[in-house]
């Protein structure tokens, strides 16, 4: 994550739409950091942290404010729709376990990442964003959240046999081309 900060401050300047997406690489690191302590004494907190960076990536993705499209309904009902699935079973999981305390979390939790999805899904039929830059941001905010999936299952619904290394893989793969894709289209 310092070497994409890095990367992002050293290509495209931290100004503008880059700043935000500074401001989540910063808050996506302070989340590692606080997982890699402790997966379970720290969770709330690390989820803070990404929370954080979703947001911050929100509001890059956002800067101008995309127009209204068919297209943006079409994503938000696809992503709405698959993503209330995979939650509803993670909150039954849940309760079932005693941890009933950390629904409301998740479900705001898992509300911004799906709105950080849907954000870099809508570049795809963004014209000021460039067709490699968008299939960049979206395919990085797609892994990002299919890393938060693994690890929300892999911890409150039932092991998945090498779920952290699945999740750490695609958490990784999708920052570097999240912030590839915005380099690509905000850099010098």
């Amino acid at each position: 994550m310092v070497i994409l900060f890095i990367w992002l401050f050293s290509s495209a300047g931290l100004k503008g739409a880059s700043l935000w997406f500074g401001l989540g690489i910063i808050f996506s690191l302070a989340g590692d950091i606080l997982l890699m302590f402790s997966l379970d004494r720290f969770f709330i907190f690390g989820l803070a942290a990404f929370l954080l960076a979703h947001l911050a990536y929100v509001l890059g993705f956002n800067i101008p404010m995309p127009e209204f499209s068919v297209w943006g309904i079409v994503f938000a009902v696809m992503v709405s729709l698959g993503g209330a699935r995979i939650i509803r079973r993670i909150l039954d999981a849940l309760v079932s376990k005693g941890q009933a305390h950390m629904r409301m979390p998740i479900i705001i939790y898992s509300t911004v990442i799906s709105f950080m999805l849907l954000s870099a899904m809508i570049k795809l039929m963004d014209i000021t964003w460039g067709a490699s830059e968008a299939l960049l941001v979206s395919g990085g905010a797609f892994l990002f959240y299919i890393s938060d999936i693994i690890l929300a299952w892999n911890k409150f619904v039932a092991p998945i046999q090498h779920g952290r290394i699945y999740n750490i893989g695609a958490y990784h793969i999708g920052q570097i081309m999240l912030i590839a894709g915005v380099i690509s289209q905000f850099g010098n």
